[in-house]
């Protein structure tokens, strides 16, 4: 199976060839990213899945954040330079759940570990981020909890 810099760097070469600008700059955000975590001050040079993982959230996060700023501000050239990222990053995380799946999985984690009430957010969010890595935004994690363990 291809590391996730190989997958990269694979897809960088068809970006070119196709003279793909959004998706370069995208491809190269990503490749500038892993390099930065593998030389990071006490890295092993090598990332684990779950860390390329979380890289690629906080990819996405930070465009997303960028995004929202930009729509604030009536600027939709950016905003749209954003959206193109945030596509290109996306190929590369897992699969998201789609709230019905995400919902029905959140119920499942809160009856296992005896969640009931909004006390039980903490041990709730610890258990379902821990489950949910990768799958499912964590704010719509935390929404939904809140929401299932706020009585009615």
């Amino acid at each position: 199976m291809l590391s996730l810099e190989q997958k990269i760097m694979a897809d960088l070469k068809v970006a070119m060839l196709a003279k793909d600008e959004a998706a370069l700059r995208s491809l190269r955000a990503i490749k500038a990213a892993i390099l930065l975590a593998k030389t990071a001050e006490g890295a092993t040079g090598e990332l684990t899945q779950d860390a390329e993982i979380k890289l690629l959230q906080k990819m996405v996060k930070q465009c997303k954040d960028s995004l929202e700023i930009f729509q604030q501000q009536s600027r939709p050239e950016l905003a749209q330079k954003e959206i193109e990222e945030i596509a290109v990053i996306e190929k590369f995380l897992p699969a998201q759940l789609d709230e019905a799946s995400l919902r029905a999985t959140l119920v499942e984690i809160l009856a296992r570990i005896g969640a009931a009430t909004p006390a039980d957010m903490g041990k709730a969010m610890g258990a379902a981020n821990k489950e949910l890595a990768g799958k499912a935004d964590g704010k719509a994690i935390a929404a939904i909890v809140k929401e299932l363990l706020t009585p009615a």
